[in-house]
């Protein structure tokens, strides 16, 4: 699992940064790559990546702002172009369909591939044999969600001396020790597959915030994930204008991660007010509250490590 941030700047475009989007790469898990919002330029910006746009099989729209938004007709019709042949299912608030249907129609695109669009709300988003994905309901005025990516538990090694201990050879037989509960053997034996298979190997969990005032409560979504991504579009003077705009401090996000016990924090969605050096300043404020934070540039790359 590896992030790669697209575009990290708030509101319109500037020189240093482009408008958000975030690619989830899951090419080790099941060979995608998932998409979070599609600011503005996001085909073009992932052309400066590895990135390949028929990888790309879900897109998840956290809010309906231009600048998550207005970039995705645009990838919608390329991805056509460039070899996407396979569905694509895109995930966003109420008014999703709408407006990309009303986009595709008006500018008379044609896609190549099944695009199926399911309009959500809080609670799960979906699930497969891997993942699980929830939304939570922000605060910005108009519907902004946030996403928690759970990676199931994988099943532990199957503990091969404990079985050749008790005369059970290699053979078909580990693989139905592995997938059922109990196996019962040539001779009779009943085989309880628990006692022969360590223990699971934890799941990554992922947090990715839509724009969003600071609320508290937030912290229990984003509890002990591995990574919390959350906007900062403003700095620690600047509360009032955060609480004005329906936006976050660097402070507001640090205390949020320290409160929900996160490994690490990413800030993004930085104001465009910020440039160069200023950077600098909103990382240091957010770290003297929760070390473990990182403030991303445009391309900017985390990789989610497995756990032991």
């Amino acid at each position: 699992m590896e992030l790669t941030f697209l575009g990290t700047g708030a509101g319109v475009p500037s020189k240093e940064r482009n408008v958000t989007a975030i690619a989830l790469s899951l090419l080790q898990e099941n060979n995608s790559v998932w998409l979070f919002d599609c600011g503005e330029a996001t085909q073009h910006q992932i052309l400066y990546t590895s990135i390949k746009p028929r990888k790309i099989n879900k897109i998840f729209i956290t809010h309906l702002h231009g600048d998550h938004i207005f970039g995705l007709p645009g990838f919608l019709s390329s991805r056509s172009f460039q070899g996407g042949e396979d569905p694509l299912y895109l995930y966003g608030p109420p008014g999703t369909q709408l407006f990309v249907e009303t986009s595709l129609k008006v500018s008379k695109s044609h896609l190549a591939y099944p695009l199926y669009i399911e309009e959500i709300g809080e609670g799960k988003v979906l699930e497969d044999d891997q993942f699980i994905v929830h939304a939570v309901k922000l605060d910005h005025g108009i519907d902004s969600y946030g996403f928690r990516v759970e990676e199931k538990d994988k099943p532990g090694k199957l503990l091969v001396d404990k079985l050749k201990k008790i005369g059970i050879l290699p053979g078909p037989i580990y693989k139905q020790i592995k997938e059922n509960n109990t196996v019962t053997t040539a001779d009779g034996r009943v085989i309880h597959s628990k006692n022969f298979i360590g223990p699971s190997k934890k799941g990554r969990t992922l947090c990715i915030f839509g724009d969003t005032r600071y609320q508290e409560s937030h912290a229990n979504f984003a509890r002990n994930a591995d990574i919390l991504v959350h906007e900062a579009t403003f700095d620690r003077e600047s509360e009032h204008l955060a609480y004005e705009y329906f936006h976050s401090t660097t402070v507001q996000a640090a205390k949020l991660a320290k409160r929900g016990n996160v490994n690490t924090l990413i800030l993004t969605h930085i104001s465009s007010r910020y440039q160069e050096k200023a950077t600098n300043t909103l990382l240091t404020e957010a770290r003297e509250i929760f070390p473990e934070t990182y403030l991303a540039d445009d391309f900017y790359q985390k990789t989610i490590e497995k756990q032991d």
